[in-house]
Parts: C-alpha cells; structure tokens; sequence
C-alpha cells in the first residue's frame, strides 16, 4: 500500500507513503490515492481533506523507471495513461466539493506539482522546494499547466524556462502557497487549519468552494488546461521521432539530478 487514509474529527488525511522513494508516484500510488480522494469525497462524516508526504520529502514526482505498459511505447499509450492519472484524477481532486490542504516539506518535483496544486489551500515547510525541471526533457512543463494560475505568466516562464526550484518563502509571496510553517510544525499547523475550516457549515463551504472554482474557469482555467495538455503531448511525439522513447534527455542524468535533490 502506498497511500494511509485515516479519519478522525471530520478531517481525512491522506498520507504518501513511499517515503524510500521519495513519495514518486508510479500507477499503483496514483490509483490508491485517487481512491482515498473519492472515499474522502464521499464520507459525510468528512469535513475537510488533507493531503501530506511522510519522510523527507513531499513527492519526487512521476516514477522515471516508468508505467509498466507495452514495450513499444507510443504515442496513443502515453495519451491514453497520462488522460487519466495526469490530468482526469487532478481535475477531480480539484474539484471534489470539500476543502483540501496540502502539507508539503522538502522537494516537490514536477508530478508532485500535480498533488499540491489541486487542494484549495498548500501549507508549506521551510525548508520546502518546488520545481518542473520538464524542459529539460523537450516538453514544455508537467501534463497539469498550473504554473501561470498558480505563479502568473513571468514568472511561471522564468521557473519553465530554468527550472530553477521556487522557495517556499517565495512561493508565498507569489500567493501559491498560504502559509509557511518551520517543518517540525508543518502537521500541527496543517491540522490545525483544518480543523478551524471544518466548524463551518459543509454546505457554506462547498458554494464558496464552487464559487471560486467557477470563477477561475470562467476566466479559462479549465479550457487551458485542456489545451495544454494537448501541447504536452506534442512532445512525447516529438521525443518518440528523435529517440524512440517519451524522454529525450539521459534518463540516468535526469533520475540522479532528482536523486541529488532529495
């Protein structure tokens, strides 16, 4: 099992548990913790939803040993795996009509973007670090492009275009995250939080959660990230017809570059 599920005084946490892996997310981790987020959303005794990593880090990002699928690897493969667990169970945690923090310590590489981003608030440790380092792979950032609602256009181009790590300091003063916490009371502060919104009525939360939800979208937030992850796919194409494989670059330099984060 790579996903705890646990609830207690209407909050459900939901725990990465692959810590010896940095919590990188491989198919069986994805589809365990899109079943915690769909029994989180439909307990009622569930008020609030938390999301957290144990170990040292929040989430590596997508498991670069790969998916598991057919030795030829294609284009329709990758679109069809990264449909569902990259950008259908996002949107869903995104929308599941409950309040969702997310804890995150450490590293947040990439695909660990696509855990945090959804939840409506991110609690962050100090010593938090977030990066997409996709670029450098000949795809234009991770399947789910958060980064211009989350960071506005500048700046999600400076991070895109370096892949330069964002501190949790200066995530909270692009508004990314809420709030930053030293890391010893990263799941005090979280619970706590959670806790507070969990007195309100689950009915006021659920419209105010809608109402900001459909605001964004009204503004385009869901037609762009349709549209993006089309242009994602673009290219994987592109690294199939030059390499043969959905990376371009080295996979060893790009795993021991994540390692050396960790």
């Amino acid at each position: 099992m790579y996903i705890r599920y646990e609830v207690a005084d209407k909050i459900a946490t939901i725990t990465l548990n692959r810590p010896e892996a940095a919590n990188a997310q491989n198919a069986e981790l994805l589809d365990e913790l899109d079943a915690a987020w769909r029994a989180a959303a439909e307990d009622d005794d569930v008020a609030v939803i938390v999301l957290r990593g144990e170990g040292k880090h929040f989430s590596a990002g997508h498991d670069l040993r790969g998916t598991g699928g057919p030795e030829k690897i294609t284009l329709e493969y990758i679109i069809h795996y990264e449909s569902r667990r990259y950008l259908e169970y996002t949107l869903r945690w995104r929308n599941t009509p409950k309040p969702s923090i997310a804890a995150v310590q450490g590293r947040c590489i990439a695909g660990g973007l696509l855990l945090c981003w959804p939840c409506d608030l991110i609690i962050a440790a100090d010593d938090a670090l977030f990066s997409d380092p996709v670029v450098a792979m000949g795809i234009g950032g991770v399947e789910y492009h958060g980064h211009t609602w989350e960071l506005g256009p500048r700046k999600a181009k400076e991070i895109l275009f370096t892949g330069r790590a964002v501190t949790a300091e200066e995530a909270e003063k692009l508004g990314m995250v809420n709030k930053v916490v030293p890391r010893a009371e990263l799941d005090t502060a979280t619970r706590e939080l959670a806790a507070d919104i969990a007195k309100m009525p689950a009915f006021g939360l659920r419209q105010a959660k809608r109402a900001v939800n459909q605001t964004l979208d009204v503004q385009g937030f869901y037609a762009a990230i349709q549209s993006v992850f089309d242009t994602h796919q673009t290219g994987h194409g592109n690294a199939l017809s030059v390499s043969g494989f959905p990376i371009l670059v080295d996979l060893e330099q790009m795993k021991s570059k994540i390692s050396s984060d960790r």
